[in-house]
């Protein structure tokens, strides 16, 4: 009997061994995998506080939970499951279907820039008054739902390609880890900067110097800090949306615009020397976010043509 129960003991001591070393594997290569989605991640975090800076302070936090509660249900409901299947049976599938995506985010982000260029508004906002709270903020809920889609489609398949030499169950774990931990950093981050305002309030009442300080600077800061964020969200939908489209043409066999792009890049990271590789970068950015105004413009003036053909504003 002792023979028989250390014997079981050994095994279950290897089988708790092996399950430590698989988790393991698992968050090293989640966290590779997010780190390789990074981009993507901080375009989600620019892209987000545009959703939820015209609310008042009481609904500010509760609209970040049921967007980040979206969020969620898009990677582990959605998304995940989806990658699975489309990387086992149809992964030819996968390339034109974030094409399709990174148009919906260059047709969201010209029209933002129209609008904010004098162009005819599309949608409501609470510079127009609006006359039901509870509808506007299911509409501004929903269509930060619909972008963080996209964007989160875009993270999870980058996920997926640094760990397709995995199995099947070490894939849906690391995919499940990154969707909530980007997730967590992303909207924990807008929680944050939107309650900016909030915490500087509270720390100028304070009889420290330094916390007065402080709270001074947060009150100074997050009327420019939110607007910077507006803006570089708008850019943000327009370079991501139109790298997706450069690179899935690069990957359906039509290479010449995003070997172009990369050209360019390159010349101007061996031309400005230590600044090369952040100038490299933003150099691609920007010619990404020029496709992108391009695309989403025509997609923009053919969606807004057939609404008044069909008589819908």
């Amino acid at each position: 009997m002792p023979t028989g129960l250390v014997a079981l003991l050994d095994d279950v001591s290897v089988i708790a061994r092996a399950a430590a070393a698989s988790l393991d594997d698992v968050s090293a290569a989640a966290a590779k995998a997010g780190t390789k989605a990074a981009g993507v991640v901080i375009d989600d975090a620019a892209v987000t506080p545009s959703y939820v800076t015209e609310f008042t302070p009481d609904r500010e936090l509760p609209v970040i939970a049921r967007i980040a509660k979206g969020s969620l249900f898009n990677k582990l409901v959605i998304l995940l499951p989806a990658a699975l299947l489309l990387s086992a049976f149809l992964p030819q599938a996968i390339t034109p279907l974030l094409m399709a995506g990174g148009l919906f985010l260059c047709f969201e982000g010209a029209e933002k820039l129209l609008e904010k260029l004098g162009g005819e508004k599309h949608g409501q906002t609470l510079e127009d008054k609006p006359v039901d709270a509870a509808l506007f903020e299911n509409e501004r809920v929903s269509g930060a739902v619909r972008t963080d889609l996209i964007l989160s489609a875009e993270i999870m398949a980058i996920a997926l390609a640094e760990v397709a030499d995995q199995g099947i169950v070490q894939q849906a774990l690391i995919l499940a880890v990154v969707g909530v931990a980007i997730t967590v950093a992303v909207y924990g981050a807008v929680g944050f900067i939107v309650k900016m305002d909030d915490i500087g309030l509270h720390l100028v009442k304070k009889s420290s110097a330094t916390a007065k300080a402080i709270g001074s600077f947060l009150l100074r800061a997050m009327p420019v800090l939110l607007a910077l964020l507006a803006t570089v969200g708008t850019a943000a939908m327009l370079w991501v949306g139109g790298g997706i489209i450069l690179h899935g043409l690069e990957v359906l066999g039509l290479a010449g615009p995003a070997h172009l792009a990369h050209g360019v890049q390159h010349w101007v990271e061996h031309a400005t020397g230590p600044l090369g590789g952040v100038l490299g970068w933003l150099t691609y950015a920007v010619l990404s976010a020029v496709v992108g105004v391009v695309l989403g413009a025509i997609v923009a003036f053919i969606v807004h043509a057939i609404g008044k053909v069909r008589g819908k504003h």
